[in-house]
């Protein structure tokens, strides 16, 4: 009969003083931040709680659950807007953000000056909320989709640009070092050393972006932007809770097939 030996544990490592106080004083400031903004909010319980809020809630919840289908044609089109203006917004940012990618990239310009003002030209962007951006459009050229166009496409080029001048810093430069060194120009370079690589996380970003500015689009039509989200805004003045639930019920299937569909790509594309 064998005998089993039980091998001593090794000696449990002694937290130092210093950082168990350090971890400590973080964790109450973190609940003191928690507690001063929760208390800044202003939340009135007893008008969350009172007879008036059960009543509208019991009166709508029944109702988004009871989507109207008559309008569900008149949803399904206007979903497609909602797509039709995310996809051209968001083709229109791809496309803007490279040159921006390009001169916030390091290793593809050599002025610091030029890198800085690229970066800050991106962070200034990306300091726009799209709603706000859609608030300038619709007041510039009316309410119409194409504001919504204008603000995915200004919005986007923010986040894009960054991603992509990330992207380019991290490319492989031995590449480019052995076409200069075979005497190729800076087109030749261009196509043949940094396009290849950079092209399949272009795409990838581009499509997930895309998912972000679906989401994004629905809640433009809110303000005059177009798409579903007027639908939802029309529907909630008139107090149709049906035809709201009908919208949403609309937008979730939908955004769960773009959500499946674009993660499938990008697995296949990176």
């Amino acid at each position: 009969m064998e005998q089993t030996t039980t091998l001593p544990l090794p000696p449990k490592k002694k937290i130092p003083r210093k950082k168990v106080i350090r971890n400590c004083v973080i964790a109450a400031f973190l609940v003191a931040m928690y507690a001063w903004t929760f208390s800044s909010i202003g939340v009135n319980w007893g008008q969350i709680v009172s007879e008036r809020t059960l009543n509208n809630m019991g009166r709508v919840i029944p109702q988004l659950f009871s989507p109207e289908w008559a309008v569900a044609p008149d949803a399904l089109r206007l979903m497609g807007e909602t797509l039709a203006m995310a996809y051209t917004g968001t083709l229109m940012a791809a496309l803007l953000a490279v040159p921006f990618g390009f001169f916030a990239a390091k290793n593809m310009v050599d002025s610091r000056i030029v890198n800085t003002a690229a970066k800050w030209a991106l962070d200034g962007i990306r300091a726009f909320p799209e709603i706000m951006l859609a608030l300038i459009f619709v007041a510039a050229i009316g309410p119409s989709a194409f504001a919504g166009v204008l603000a995915i496409a200004v919005g986007s080029i923010g986040m894009l640009g960054k991603l992509y001048s990330e992207v380019i810093e991290s490319i492989d430069m031995h590449v480019v070092e052995s076409l200069e060194a075979n005497g190729a120009n800076k087109a030749q370079i261009l196509f043949y050393g940094i396009i290849p690589q950079v092209i399949p996380e272009f795409l990838s970003y581009a499509i997930y972006r895309y998912e972000i500015d679906v989401r994004s689009s629905t809640i433009l039509g809110l303000i005059g932007a177009g798409g579903i989200g007027m639908m939802i805004q029309i529907s909630t003045m008139n107090r149709n809770w049906d035809e709201v639930g009908m919208a949403l019920l609309i937008i979730i299937f939908v955004v769960t097939v773009i959500d499946y569909v674009s993660s499938a790509i990008r697995k296949r594309i990176v």
